[in-house]
């Protein structure tokens, strides 16, 4: 039996909301990328990762639907599971590059870069209460990050994630690589209130990363 790791990722200070992500640490025992496509598509998380080597952080990352080179949440998720596990976690290698991953008290981190994240649509809204009355956009769309400032002085966000796939995921509740992407475009460190509870810090790097960070709880192990 194959187990599968479910933890919630970007949670608020209470430790609620959060962006569930399934995460295989035994990747080897499905090393098919067409039956890690279908083992996604039936989990029906926003992602899942397979670990194909823990010690040097290689990583596979798949939404039900396709499979992505860079994501944040997941990253950052499985960062924290390996250290939780005693398995490395400081340097974590999709397929898109090297991503440093840390652990600074309570939050998670990864630093990634906002080329790596294609796709992601931003668009700017009057106020929180107005992203807050969207709805779900139709499917083929496209992925749209839609974003309010609650308090620009302070770089204190509200955003809300619509992949707009059509494979189930109507919105994400908590989105790092579109956190990336919308911190390159403004060029600072933002505090950004995802979803029902969820919550992402980010920052800009002197390197041309950005830091991406948060807190990570477990929810549970079950067996594939």
């Amino acid at each position: 039996m194959t187990n599968l790791h479910v933890v919630r990722v970007f949670c608020g200070p209470d430790g609620h909301g959060g962006s569930p992500l399934g995460v295989v640490l035994d990747g080897a025992a499905i090393p098919e990328r067409t039956e890690r496509q279908r083992v996604a598509a039936k989990l029906g998380f926003s992602e899942t990762v397979f670990v194909d080597d823990a010690a040097s952080g290689r990583a596979d990352i798949y939404t039900p639907s396709v499979r992505l080179p860079f994501a944040g949440y997941p990253l950052v998720g499985t960062g924290w599971l390996l250290r939780q596990e005693g398995l490395g976690g400081e340097l974590l290698r999709p397929e898109a590059g090297d991503v440093p991953a840390w652990q600074d008290g309570e939050f998670s981190w990864i630093s990634g870069r906002a080329e790596w994240v294609s796709g992601k649509r931003t668009q700017q809204y009057a106020s929180p209460a107005e992203v807050d009355a969207l709805e779900v956009p139709p499917p083929g769309s496209g992925w749209l990050y839609a974003w309010a400032w609650q308090d620009e002085s302070a770089g204190t966000v509200r955003a809300r994630g619509f992949p707009g796939r059509g494979d189930g995921i109507d919105e994400d509740e908590a989105t790092g690589a579109a956190a990336v992407v919308l911190t390159g475009e403004q060029r600072r460190a933002l505090d950004i209130r995802q979803g029902t509870g969820s919550r992402i810090l980010t920052r800009p790097l002197p390197d041309g990363f950005i830091a991406v960070d948060g807190r990570v709880v477990t929810q549970e192990l079950r067996s594939l």
